[in-house]
């Protein structure tokens, strides 16, 4: 059976939103990107966030785990700040990140890629057997090395990798850039299963609507570093907003 960090975070109370950010505000040298981002994510919740490119999307989600250093602002999960944290003890509460940059590690197998995430003492096997379910196309492929799977299957050893950490906070930064509509809808379904099934709290940056209107209950746009108030995806059509925000 496998292990849960977010057990850890199972005393906040449903009136404490599973991710805070206050007033983030970060940058390089003396460029600003991320200008004031404030929006909470209650636990369970799905929230897209979207905008052209070079608005600060990804640097937002890179200083929300300190990646990227704010240089002000809070970031809080389940009521517990994230702001004195290195990253890889921001990862120890609970939260996962998939950068938009190729993450997995090619000279390693599809099982030792799994075990990567784990957490302490859980089972391979049960891991590599929910693995499968999700998704079919990596049976068989315990022993192959990662960097010759498809660019595909790479993306979905990756989110693999991410669920079996049992995360309680989701972060992803475009895992659907450059894949095929089929390949997304694996995907789709994936988190879909995520959310329904574990209660996972999500944020993605994504640039395909139909992919993020598909899993995200709300989505916020933003613009020249700054971040717009959430609004629901329920009732919202993908084409229009993507045509309002994302045309050139």
């Amino acid at each position: 059976m496998l292990t849960s960090p977010e057990d850890r975070l199972q005393c906040a109370t449903t009136l404490t939103p599973m991710l805070e950010v206050r007033a983030l505000r970060t940058g390089y040298s003396s460029a600003e990107v991320v200008r004031g981002a404030d929006f909470s994510v209650r636990q369970g919740g799905v929230v897209a966030i979207i905008g052209k490119n070079g608005m600060g999307k990804s640097t937002l989600l890179k200083a929300m785990v300190n990646i990227v250093k704010p240089w002000s602002g809070e970031v809080l999960v389940a009521g517990t700040s994230l702001r004195p944290l290195k990253p890889f003890r921001v990862a120890r509460q609970g939260v996962t990140y998939i950068p938009q940059e190729k993450a997995i590690f090619g000279d390693l197998s599809v099982e030792e890629n799994i075990r990567l995430g784990l957490p302490k003492n859980a089972d391979i096997d049960a891991a590599m057997s929910e693995v499968v379910t999700l998704f079919p196309k990596l049976r068989g492929r315990t022993n192959q090395k990662a960097g010759t799977l498809s660019g595909g299957e790479q993306k979905m050893l990756l989110l693999a990798r991410a669920l079996v950490s049992r995360p309680a906070l989701l972060i992803i930064d475009e895992i659907t850039e450059g894949l095929q509509p089929s390949v997304r809808n694996i995907l789709r379904t994936a988190l879909a299963h995520e959310q329904e099934t574990r209660g996972t709290t999500i944020v993605l940056v994504e640039q395909d609507l139909e992919f993020a209107f598909g899993v995200a209950d709300s989505y916020a746009v933003m613009k020249l570093g700054q971040l717009s108030a959430l609004r629901p995806t329920a009732g919202a059509d993908w084409r229009t907003v993507a045509e309002a925000h994302l045309a050139v």
